[in-house]
């Protein structure tokens, strides 16, 4: 059996397919998943199932059991709000399951392209990030059901920060030092992947997917991640408005921070922006839009002056805004 065909086994023995052929309609997966569109009798449905070798250029792979944490971040995000996260339907073979497709909410990264630029919607996405944070923060239930630190080495830690370590003497102690420390926190539970290309635009607000990378640990990863997207973007359209979503966002997540001191997350994220943005450069990952090399000089000189010299993420925000305009 083809692992197409065990994906229709799977949809027909948990009742989502009625008694009609099952087409499987491809729609981009990006790196790390292939992911279709089903009709069904009831409506239409997303099916997802990750991916073992993803699609970059480098050697790079990552368990597959990762669609298994996909499901339970977003149960569990649901638990916290059920408007920010789409409802799971079924698990299914090889580590692949069906969600609800909600119609009518365009991708935030193609809105963002598109020039549609909202901060307050920026804000949204502060405060659902934060609000999953407050909610499962010194949770030893979140914790148990998150072992997934491998997961989160081989898809974050690894290809993000070490392997810019690994290539920059001068950047190396103070990488490798950010991913000890990233992997050791304990702190929330983390989506991992939080990016303009992973939410959706609903008339309710901010919707979360792709939570393959989902772990218990330092939440300013999550914060920081998104960031990073929002500061290249900026580059990359050379619009300053993405800084000021980007301080939108901020501001909202750090008004929602009540389970630490607001001041040490915003220092870590600041750090772990400037790794990450560096690492969008030269790390497993890059880019694919940052091709001119002046914007990739840009994001690198300010980058490596931020790693050297940390700074929170609010003032990192700030400052980028005022060097682009």
């Amino acid at each position: 059996m083809t692992a197409d065909a065990d994906i229709i086994a799977g949809l027909r023995d948990a009742g989502l397919s009625g008694e009609g052929d099952i087409v499987l309609e491809p729609l981009t997966g990006g790196v790390s998943c292939d992911v279709w569109k089903v009709e069904t009798p009831t409506g239409p449905i997303v099916v997802k199932r990750p991916l073992e070798q993803l699609r970059v250029a480098a050697d790079w792979h990552a368990p597959v059991e990762r669609g298994q944490s996909e499901v339970r971040w977003l149960r569990r995000a649901r638990g916290v709000d059920p408007a920010i996260a789409p409802e799971v339907l079924a698990e299914l073979p090889g580590y692949g399951f069906a969600m609800r497709f909600l119609p009518g909410c365009p991708v935030w990264k193609d809105e963002l392209t598109a020039g549609r630029v909202d901060a307050d919607f920026a804000a949204g996405v502060g405060r659902g990030i934060a609000a999953v944070h407050a909610a499962t923060a010194d949770s030893a239930a979140d914790r148990d059901a998150f072992p997934t630190d491998a997961m989160f080495r081989a898809l974050r830690v690894d290809p993000f920060l070490l392997h810019v370590a690994q290539k920059d003497t001068e950047l190396a102690p103070v990488l490798t030092a950010l991913a000890d420390d990233l992997s050791a926190r304990k702190i929330a539970l983390v989506h991992g992947d939080v990016s303009p290309k992973n939410i959706l635009v609903s008339t309710g607000g901010p919707v979360f997917l792709d939570a393959e990378c989902a772990v218990y640990g330092d939440p300013a990863f999550d914060l920081a991640f998104c960031t990073t997207h929002l500061l290249l973007k900026a580059v990359w359209l050379e619009d300053a408005r993405l800084g000021e979503a980007a301080s939108a966002m901020v501001a909202a997540y750090r008004a929602g921070i009540e389970w630490e001191d607001a001041d040490d997350l915003l220092l870590r994220a600041g750090k772990l922006t400037a790794a990450l943005l560096i690492a969008r450069v030269e790390g497993k990952s890059p880019a694919p839009y940052l091709t001119d090399p002046g914007h990739k000089r840009i994001v690198r000189d300010q980058a490596r002056a931020l790693i050297l010299a940390p700074t929170p993420i609010d003032a990192l925000v700030a400052n980028w805004k005022r060097n682009l305009a």
